[in-house]
């Protein structure tokens, strides 16, 4: 009983945890092995190549496009439940927001009307008006909001997908950044062009 009592209070009073800027539950196009991707039913080895080849996707739209000559509208509604590249929150055009599975036009008006996003929090608050919490959740995995490149915490920076503790590091080293290209220009230290661009586009300069 003392144990069951201990862990309540530990979940209800944890520290305010971060509010992480992307959602999470999807197989991430940009990441995902070429292995995993082929386990999916409606993809096969080819087009898993294909999708891996064509990386980094910088919007759902870029991935859809190279899906376009390979599944059709239905299939790739249903590719979509398991693996997506998430939109930008405040920046999608309709027609990224549209492909989100089970998207509507009504919803997607209301994705827009809120904008800018402040955090997930925001996000869950406004959306919640109009579909339960698990739809909230659902919806939740397909988007993300930019970060402050010069003020985000490092468990802010950790929510990026595929960030490591070392690139936090790194991201943080060279603050203030002054513009993109000085971003660029020190992060690309580390890594290729291609992830790069990935990471940036998950930051933003205030």
């Amino acid at each position: 009983m003392i144990t069951r009592t201990l862990l309540f209070l530990a979940i209800v009073f944890v520290p305010a945890q971060v509010l992480a800027q992307a959602g999470a539950g999807l197989d991430d196009a940009n990441l995902v092995s070429a292995d995993a991707l082929a386990k999916h039913v409606l993809i096969d080895e080819q087009l898993a190549g294909t999708i891996v080849e064509s990386r980094p996707y910088l919007s759902a739209a870029e991935l859809d496009q190279v899906l376009l000559d390979a599944l059709n509208d239905e299939d790739r509604q249903t590719l979509y439940t398991s693996v997506f590249r998430q939109i930008n929150l405040n920046t999608a055009p309709r027609e990224e927001i549209m492909l989100i599975p089970g998207m509507t036009d009504r919803m997607a008006h209301e994705f827009e009307e809120y904008r800018p996003y402040s955090s997930l929090e925001h996000f869950r608050r406004e959306i919640g008006k109009y579909v339960d919490d698990d739809e909230v959740a659902r919806l939740e995995q397909y988007v993300f909001i930019p970060l402050a490149l010069n003020s985000a915490s490092e468990d802010d920076l950790m929510t990026i997908p595929g960030m490591t503790p070392k690139m936090v590091h790194e991201f943080e080293e060279y603050r203030p950044y002054t513009s993109m290209e000085q971003f660029r220009r020190e992060i690309g230290k580390y890594v290729d062009d291609d992830e790069v661009a990935r990471l940036e586009s998950y930051v933003t300069l205030e």
